[in-house]
């Protein structure tokens, strides 16, 4: 199964991000479009800060994070920067969580061999 999970540089680290059904529909309630127009508006320059927090938040979130060290690491390193800093990284997050992580395999995974009798 893909889970969208990718691990990208940000902050003072390396973070893992997914935006699993439940954290894009979050999303789309937070940014007010559905997740290929908010996509699209990212791609076209269009967006909106929260486009940005939002989904790098949720993604943070999404990954296993505490809700409230991820909204203190946005504040700190979303929030009090530049808007284009993040653009891109919120862009992937999403990306990977409407199409799945480059790095998975489609499909199932193999199921281990079976021991020889």
């Amino acid at each position: 199964m893909r889970d969208a999970m990718i691990e990208q540089p940000f902050a003072d680290g390396d973070y893992q991000f997914r935006l699993g059904w439940g954290a894009i529909s979050e999303l789309q309630e937070k940014t007010g479009c559905g997740p290929y127009f908010l996509l699209s508006r990212m791609e076209t320059g269009e967006w909106r800060i929260e486009d940005i927090s939002e989904t790098i938040r949720l993604g943070l979130i999404g990954a296993g994070m505490v809700p409230k060290d991820a909204l203190g690491l946005v504040k700190r390193y979303v929030l009090e920067r530049p808007p284009m800093e993040n653009l891109a990284l919120a862009q992937v997050v999403l990306m990977a969580g409407l199409m799945g992580a480059p790095e998975e395999p489609p499909g199932e995974p193999k199921a281990p061999a079976g021991e020889p009798n």
